[in-house]
């Protein structure tokens, strides 16, 4: 496995390599989930590509930048045992060198959600993996479900752009206890979890009452909001009802439409969402 800190060297030991070239971008501190789009680009390319890199153009005032966790020890060995090729894991100086000033903006799907709680949040994600393509070149490029909004953004990213990056998606992977992985999960104390559970724990009640004849988004988010609000220790961004290209906000939850939310759970700010099918 080859590691590079700089684009330059990265690219060098990238034009050796064979084609179909995936590219699996991270900003470290890995877990299953991680390690679920890294298998699933191990078996469906001959060279993979991951990129550890904490982008601070995603971090809005007063967000968790430095105090994101990171472990680069611990992610090479992970890296190594799953068969990743090369790694990526430039500096900030080294993706933003002094004098950057050109960010992409997105558009309507990344105003909503997200985008209200998190100022300038998807340009960055935008800015960042634009440049990851342009400098690795991928085939395929994979993704979480989880990040569903960052998902929708970066297709949107890729077809306007003209990127010609097949956009793989991976489902969400949950702990035993349902709560889906997140690097920022570490953050958690005992309790914390324990109340943290009530947000997929709410979401699948909503598609169960959804599955029973109820279509009525408002009714659907009702039951998400009562659920949450039982446990004081979770405060509420929001909950909502979306097409998951647009993120349009639906009145009525149709199959394929998504439910969503952002919840702080103590400091820590978690998102999940579950599909209606």
């Amino acid at each position: 496995m080859k590691f590079s800190e700089t684009i330059v060297d990265f690219q060098k030991t990238l034009e050796r390599m064979p084609r179909p070239i995936g590219l699996v971008p991270t900003m470290g501190f890995l877990h299953e989930g991680h390690l679920a789009l890294i298998r699933r680009a191990v078996c469906e390319n001959k060279t993979v590509v991951v990129s550890i890199f904490v982008n601070p153009s995603q971090f809005s005032q007063g967000e968790d930048f430095k105090e994101y966790p990171r472990d680069i020890d611990s992610d090479m060995k992970l890296l190594e045992s799953e068969g990743v090729d090369i790694v990526l894991a430039p500096s900030v100086d080294e993706m933003y060198p002094n004098g950057f000033d050109t960010y992409i903006n997105i558009g309507n799907v990344a105003r909503k959600l997200e985008g209200e709680h998190r100022l300038n949040h998807f340009d960055g994600v935008a800015t960042i993996v634009c440049k990851l393509f342009n400098i690795s070149n991928p085939d395929k490029a994979y993704f979480g479900k989880k990040d569903a909004q960052q998902c929708a953004v970066i297709k949107k990213l890729n077809t306007d752009l003209n990127l010609g990056v097949k956009i793989e998606l991976v489902e969400t992977v949950r702990d035993k206890d349902g709560l889906a992985l997140s690097s920022r999960n570490i953050h958690l104390t005992e309790s914390e979890r324990r109340s943290a559970l009530s947000i997929n724990q709410a979401l699948f009640s909503a598609v169960s009452v959804w599955r029973s004849g109820i279509k009525s988004s408002n009714h659907l988010v009702d039951v998400v909001r009562e659920i949450l609000e039982r446990d004081t220790a979770l405060g509420i961004d929001y909950v909502s009802i979306v097409d998951p290209k647009t993120f349009n906000i639906l009145e009525t939850a149709v199959d394929g439409s998504m439910i969503c939310t952002a919840v702080r759970v103590g400091q820590i700010r978690l998102i999940d969402n579950a599909m209606f099918h």
